[in-house]
């Protein structure tokens, strides 16, 4: 019997660490590639669970798509009145919209949640239909949304997975992202006096290389829930965890199994030649100006496309380094990213030649490419 257990413990250490170490603690768990959306790990990722404050990575993406950071925002006594964690924002004050974004995510701010709700769409209930339609429409279809700050209700809950996704579109946004990773911003409200103080309460800030973001919360109903999301070598991971009694130990176990497992590879480099043209009989070159780089896992076979643009009725001269169209890279059929298609030189042609002719008109190339 000795001899069973003693192999058995060696065989549990020579398999995956996915098989058992991986945020042991956590009831529902996954790490996601941002750039691409595929699944890395998941435990109980699809199971349906009450979120807490992470719902106001929501309510900052409603945010910045549907006001301006300098709009100014009225706070009322509802929303200095919310329940729990707080912003300190008081009634009859006006902030401008990026400080209150800062203390809903920084602070976490329950008050700053409803004001930003009330001023963009006149009441919390019509800013809330926001939040689920922009869910429904960028395939989060498991999560529903109640209110805009993670407040208890049987019918306010998402998946592991659909955070990650929510997640996902929502570090698109630079300025999303510069907000998320600021570990502590000092605003006044206009015309006033008085310092509010936002502190990020995401530990991993500080204990996780690379890390930048996103969202703790915590209710009695959630437990403690966190999305996290860390970038390294051009590569970028989103971890979940919901109701994990140690979720900072969670985070670091899958984001270092992501890094792990995934090497950064280029599918379009800097300066390649993406199409040549002829004018007055000299051949010129139209590039990329920037690279494009994807996660692969090592042996896995991955597709995606390439469509290139080049602009109508370019005309001469173009000088080096002009923008003359763009390549959209597409994974799964899903747009992942873009690179502009610059002048590798000055072009000069006789008579101002339209380029046009050149590129038969709007040129799409696409590519499959695969890659091992």
């Amino acid at each position: 019997m000795r001899r069973y257990i003693f192999f058995a413990a060696v065989i549990c250490m020579l398999l995956p660490k996915t098989a058992f170490a991986i945020a042991d603690s956590a009831e529902c768990a996954c790490v996601m590639n941002a750039l691409t959306g595929e699944m890395i790990f998941e435990k109980n990722a699809y199971e349906r669970r009450p979120m807490a404050s992470t719902t106001k990575i929501m309510t900052a993406v409603v945010a910045l798509e549907n006001s301006g950071p300098d709009e100014i925002v009225e706070i009322s006594l509802n929303a200095q009145m919310q329940e729990g964690s707080a912003a300190y924002v008081e009634a009859g004050s006006r902030m401008y919209m990026r400080d209150l974004l800062y203390g809903l995510m920084l602070n976490s701010g329950n008050d700053a949640a409803v004001a930003i709700a009330e001023h963009i769409s006149g009441d919390v209930a019509s800013f809330v239909d926001k939040m689920n339609d922009k869910a429904w429409t960028i395939g989060a279809h498991d999560t529903s949304f109640i209110n805009p700050n993670g407040l208890p209700h049987q019918d306010h809950f998402t998946t592991a997975r659909d955070l990650a996704w929510i997640s996902r579109y929502a570090i698109r946004n630079s300025e999303f992202w510069n907000i998320v990773s600021t570990p502590v911003k000092m605003v006044h409200p206009i015309d006033e006096d008085k310092e509010l103080w936002f502190f990020n309460h995401n530990k991993l800030l500080d204990m996780y290389e690379g890390c930048f973001g996103i969202k703790t919360g915590y209710t009695e109903a959630a437990g403690r829930c966190l999305v996290s999301a860390a970038t390294r070598d051009n590569m970028t991971f989103i971890a979940v965890t919901l109701n994990d009694s140690d979720d900072w130990n969670s985070h670091a176990e899958m984001l270092d199994y992501a890094f792990s497992q995934y090497t950064a590879r280029e599918v379009i480099s800097k300066g390649q030649t993406i199409k040549k043209a002829d004018v007055d009989g000299k051949s010129y070159s139209f590039i990329a100006s920037d690279s494009f780089i994807i996660p692969f896992k090592e042996g896995e076979k991955i597709s995606f496309d390439i469509v290139n643009h080049l602009m109508e009725n370019l005309n001469c001269p173009i000088n080096a380094g002009e923008k003359v169209g763009y390549s959209d890279i597409f994974y799964g059929g899903e747009w992942i990213g873009t690179v502009d298609i610059i002048s590798e030189n000055d072009v000069i042609g006789a008579k101002d030649i339209r380029l046009r002719n050149s590129f038969y008109n709007t040129f799409l190339n696409v590519l499959k490419i695969w890659c091992i």
